[in-house]
């Protein structure tokens, strides 16, 4: 790994539950504003923000099926999060000073081709896109971690 943004904490582009980047005034207003604690800023962010503060639903069919119905509120916020990841994706390719060998595009919004298509339009130049569609997190795990255990791979502890 070169580099990542921590979503889980708010950074980057927002998605399904996260906020993504924020205006740091903002939040900071927020945190003392004295109407909300710390648990429930923090679940603003991850957990409640993104597709369900705007939508209501961190479903990514579910909201597909609001753009098909002609909800002009979900076209522009499903715009948007494919907008926000393009920028993402840009900002990883400057300064890997352009020595992308692929982009990947994973998950089980990648297989909504209509966000794909969003994101593809505004990257394709940049490498090769591949898009695997599908939420294989925990089994990558599992297999890396067998793969340790089989000596493999080594274990790295990232502080």
């Amino acid at each position: 790994m070169i580099d990542v943004n921590q979503g889980l904490d708010g950074e980057g582009p927002f998605s399904p539950e996260r906020s993504g980047t924020l205006p740091m005034g903002q939040i900071v207003r927020l945190c003392f504003s004295g109407k909300y604690t710390e648990k429930q800023i923090l679940k603003m962010i991850t957990g409640e923000g993104g597709m369900v503060a705007y939508l209501g639903t961190n479903n990514a069919a579910e909201v597909e099926e609001m753009v098909k119905s002609g909800n002009i509120k979900a076209l522009m916020v499903y715009e948007a999060m494919a907008y926000q990841v393009s920028k993402a994706i840009g900002e990883m390719y400057t300064v890997l000073k352009g020595e992308v060998d692929a982009i990947l595009i994973t998950g089980g919004i990648a297989y909504d081709k209509n966000f794909v298509n969003w994101i593809q339009q505004r990257i394709y130049r940049l490498a090769p896109i591949h898009i695997y569609p599908g939420e294989d997190e925990m089994r990558a795990l599992a297999i890396n971690g067998l793969m340790v255990i089989r000596g493999e791979l080594f274990q790295r502890e990232y502080r």
